[in-house]
């Protein structure tokens, strides 16, 4: 199939003017922090910091102890984590498959890393199990990783299993890293309910995701563990909205069993409303899951979204250390 990387710097290169490149480089050169001959700036003392590292110069005139901090010089480690079963098969809020947002995204990222001399290793998986592809710092190995996901991310492959990956990512790894999780919309907190049906539009060979509320683990104690060893970035892809976005009279299936999706249940408004409150609720309650364990996250919807949707994310991750 045609090189993916490509692609992706194109994009870079269309959507992002120069100056937003820099500043994106800038944002992304600032996640790692650690010792270096490169002064990165001055935060508060917190205990545990080393006492040669406080400026005191900057400390008579603050106040307070301030603290040197350097931006890490040496090759870091960036694994990029995608659920790759068969919901990222599905289209996105925007209509265009969520595997091609996701690969769009895992892409610009690594792309990044490369530029900057750190190397990238992916894990990919569904509920058959997950995969590894080791680090490496080459254009090559960066299109190699994204063709993964787009060879395993299909309609033939396992369903997903989300908490699955994160278990494997958590056991595997004790090496700090940086990692970028990118999945489809999720329900963190888990859930009581049995309706995990996932829907999509046939005649476009495209699926799109589970009903809100759909039976789910409760992810938070495994994200704190990861929070706790590893820097994180969260994007979510935007599942499709089954009632007030799909065309009426096309054929809706689920991507776990295929079954159909009524018509009619689409057409009605008490149906319509309390989707879209479930929707919203769960979209809400994902952000500030993340938000209290101290995960950047973004939602993108689209191409388009995808580099400054980045750049914020980056901009907020690294504003959050700080």
């Amino acid at each position: 199939m045609p090189a993916l990387l490509p692609r992706v710097k194109t994009t870079l290169s269309i959507v992002a003017h120069r100056r937003v490149r820099g500043w994106l480089d800038g944002e992304y050169r600032s996640v790692f922090h650690g010792k270096s001959h490169d002064f990165d700036d001055l935060r508060p003392y917190v205990p545990g910091d080393e006492i040669r590292d406080i400026d005191w110069k900057a400390t008579a005139r603050h106040g307070a102890p301030l603290t040197k901090r350097y931006i890490a010089s040496r090759k870091q480690a960036v694994m990029i984590v995608v659920d790759s079963g068969r919901d990222l098969a599905a289209v996105s809020a925007s209509g265009e498959p969520k595997r091609d947002l996701a690969i769009h995204a895992a892409g610009v990222l690594g792309y990044l890393a490369h530029r900057h001399g750190d190397q990238v290793g992916l894990v990919t998986g569904d509920a058959a199990g997950s995969a590894l592809v080791p680090l490496g710092g080459t254009e090559g190995h960066l299109e190699r990783l994204l063709q993964i996901i787009h060879a395993r991310a299909s309609l033939q492959g396992s369903p997903s299993d989300f908490a699955g990956q994160l278990d494997y990512v958590a056991r595997r790894f004790r090496r700090r890293m940086l990692l970028v999780i990118i999945s489809d919309d999720q329900a963190l907190a888990g859930t009581g309910h049995d309706d995990s049906g996932t829907s999509g539009i046939s005649g476009a060979n495209a699926r799109t995701p589970r009903t809100p509320g759909a039976a789910a683990s409760d992810l938070r104690p495994l994200l704190r563990r990861l929070h706790a060893q590893h820097e994180m970035l969260w994007v979510s892809i935007a599942d499709a909205d089954l009632v007030a976005a799909s065309p009426l009279g096309a054929e809706l299936l689920d991507v776990q069993t295929f079954g159909e999706l009524p018509e009619f249940l689409r057409r009605d408004p008490q149906v319509r409303r309390e989707y879209t409150e479930r929707a919203a609720a769960q979209k809400t309650e994902t952000r500030d899951i993340l938000d209290r364990i101290g995960i950047a996250s973004t939602r993108i919807e689209s191409t388009r979204d995808v580099v400054p949707k980045l750049f914020r994310l980056l901009e907020r991750h690294n504003h959050a250390g700080r």
